[in-house]
């Protein structure tokens, strides 16, 4: 037990203070590119033997940031910004971001003109993901990223360290999968807050090294005799369900997080790169096409609802809680299927609102209240 809260202790240090987990690796000498939420293709950056940090905001008070971004902007990409402005991410080699939505099309000039500093590399993924041509302008585009990044690291990547690091993805891909599905036996150790934890504190660590503290939370759980949880059992969809603040809540009301489909979570590994298929570059393009259900994919016939009831059914939740990040079009666009498909399966759902930066509770504790009621 002693050794489950010391690794649980240690990613949850590295959510809380991402800068002292950068400062660790800088002081290793090694490189660090920032990854922009929540696409960025971190093998490149990983087989080019640097490490990817994952950029998803966090809590702080816009002030710079107004000169470049509206008040309606989404909130992670303006905490993004107010942190480089303020000079948090120095250090940093470079940074991803891909233009995957309106905000963050506007980043990719933003931050080029607002922080100078750290070169800026974009990337646009294909939206026709049914076109044959899509495969070949994603490896396109792969191919110019991994241009920019030699201008860091003095030498382009080469095929066989990506193989490499397409192993160690898929690799923490299944380790984190076999986590959520242990996890569910436990849930009095896995509160939704440390569940979080888990999840966000891989955008932190190199792949590797963080594999290797799931698989050790994962076997000291299984080492412990199965929990008969009393309480409710639900999902959480969305961008992300933060601050922490929120996921008390919902230990408070003994709803427990058998499952997710967050952009920050469960959506980053459940879909791996095919073994085979071509090189490392067109792998990795096949993976992006095999992604489903996400409200930042073009997919005409909306399948996120019904994939949530499949899941539902198959963990044993009782209803569904979304999280709609506050000013993403691209979430608010989908909830109108997403409910229609879970309230036709039977199944509830309500949805409240998420802001990062929001510093008064109460009336989500209430709408969550309602929840955990509906669901007796």
């Amino acid at each position: 037990m002693a050794e489950l809260r010391e690794n649980l202790a240690r990613l949850q240090a590295a959510c809380d203070n991402p800068r002292t987990q950068l400062d660790y690796y800088l002081e290793q000498g090694k490189k660090v590119v920032g990854c922009f939420a929540p696409y960025t293709p971190e093998e490149l950056v990983h087989a080019s033997g640097m490490i990817p940090m994952g950029l998803w905001g966090g809590q702080t008070s816009f002030q710079k940031v107004t000169a470049y971004l509206p008040a309606f902007a989404c909130p992670i990409m303006q905490a993004n910004m107010e942190f480089a402005l303020n000079g948090v991410y120095e250090g940093l080699s470079a940074v991803i971001i891909p233009a995957i939505c309106d905000t963050l099309r506007c980043m990719t000039q933003n931050w080029r003109f607002g922080v100078p500093a750290i070169p800026m590399i974009p990337i646009v993924y294909p939206q026709n993901r049914t076109s044959p041509a899509s495969v070949t302008y994603l490896v396109d585009e792969f191919e110019s990223v991994l241009t920019m990044l030699a201008t860091t690291t003095g030498q382009m990547m080469n095929e066989k360290a990506l193989c490499r690091t397409i192993e160690t993805y898929n690799e923490h891909n299944a380790a984190m999968r076999d986590f959520a599905q242990v996890a569910n036996d436990h849930l009095d150790v896995v509160t939704p807050k440390v569940r979080h934890t888990v999840f966000k504190s891989a955008f932190f660590f190199e792949k590797g090294e963080h594999t290797t503290i799931v698989k050790e939370i994962t076997t000291a759980l299984k080492e412990r005799p199965t929990h008969s949880w009393t309480g409710k059992k639900i999902l959480l969809t969305g961008i992300a369900f933060e601050p922490d603040e929120v996921l008390d809540i919902l230990a408070e009301n003994k709803l427990a997080v058998v499952g997710d489909d967050l952009a920050q979570e469960s959506r980053q590994y459940r879909t791996d790169t095919p073994k085979k298929g071509g090189g490392g570059l067109k792998r990795l393009a096949l993976q992006w096409n095999a992604r489903r259900g996400c409200s930042l994919l073009h997919e005409l016939n909306k399948p996120r609802g019904n994939l949530l009831a499949e899941l539902c059914r198959g963990v044993g939740a009782q209803g569904v809680l979304t999280g709609l990040m506050k000013f993403c079009d691209p979430e608010e666009y989908d909830l109108p299927f997403l409910e229609n498909d879970l309230r036709q399966a039977g199944i509830q759902c309500v949805t409240v609102s998420i802001d990062q930066q929001s510093s008064g509770s109460e009336q989500l504790r209430t709408r969550i209240q309602s929840f955990a009621e509906l669901l007796d």
